[in-house]
C-alpha cells in the first residue's frame, strides 16, 4: 500500500478536529461552571449579610428558625485532595 500525503493529512485533520471539538466543549462547560460558582459565592455572601441584618433588626436565630429560615452555612475553606499514595513508597509498619 502506498501512502498518499493528502489522504494522510485529511485523516489526521479529521482526528484533530474531533479532539478540538471535545476540548472546546470541555472549556465551555468549565467556564460556565466557574461563572456559576462565582455567582453562588456572591449569593451566599448576600444571604449571610441579609441574615445578619435580620439579627441586627431584632430577630433572634431561634425566631428565624421557627419561620423556616435556617442560619446561613459557614463558608469553609475548600478541601484539598490528599496526595495519591505511591504504590512503591512508604513502609508497612
Amino acid at each position: 500500500m502506498t501512502l498518499n500525503i493528502d489522504e494522510a493529512e485529511r485523516a489526521a485533520r479529521a482526528l484533530l478536529d474531533n479532539r478540538i471539538t471535545s476540548v472546546r466543549a470541555l472549556v465551555e462547560k468549565r467556564t460556565a461552571l466557574d461563572e456559576h460558582r462565582e455567582l453562588l459565592a456572591t449569593l451566599e455572601r448576600q444571604d449571610a449579610q441579609a441574615y445578619a441584618a435580620a439579627l441586627r433588626d431584632g430577630w433572634t436565630a431561634d425566631e428565624l428558625r421557627k419561620l423556616g429560615i435556617a442560619e446561613p452555612e459557614k463558608a469553609g475553606k475548600p478541601r484539598r485532595k490528599a496526595a495519591p499514595k505511591s504504590a512503591t513508597g512508604g513502609s508497612a509498619g
